[in-house]
């Protein structure tokens, strides 16, 4: 049976064959996932890497937890499940209006419907 595993603090710079390089030090590396971010395309500093038996995922947490990658400490344990949240909801917190929006038509004050700044029509004629 595999052990997932959690590796952080790489460095951006990182690949997928670089993990599986280091990490086949300990034992069979069945499947490494580096997360990327979903809007720049980056990498994000963490992996998930599975290990063919607990026991080599074990030697590879004992060896390379804490150890310096391109000056980086990285962090090794075991991957815990991930955690039920609830669903994200899309639909705005309020009402939204962008930079320079004035207020609605009903938000002139005392301006009248055109929004003038002075009473009367000030002689404009329709």
């Amino acid at each position: 049976m595999s052990t997932k595993l959690y590796v952080g603090n790489l460095p951006f710079a990182s690949t997928a064959q670089d993990i599986q390089s280091l990490l086949s030090q300990a034992g069979t590396v069945a499947s490494v996932d580096l997360i990327f971010d979903k809007m720049t395309g980056r990498s994000r500093g963490f992996a998930f890497v599975e290990m063919s038996t607990p026991a080599e995922a074990q030697a590879a947490i004992q060896k390379f937890h804490g150890f310096a990658m391109e000056n980086r400490n990285l962090t090794v344990n075991e991957a815990r499940p991930r955690e039920e949240r609830a669903p994200r909801q899309f639909s705005g917190g309020g009402e939204r209006r962008g930079g320079f929006s004035g207020g609605g038509r009903e938000d002139r004050g005392d301006r009248g419907e055109r929004g003038e700044r002075r009473g009367g029509d000030r002689g404009y004629r329709r």
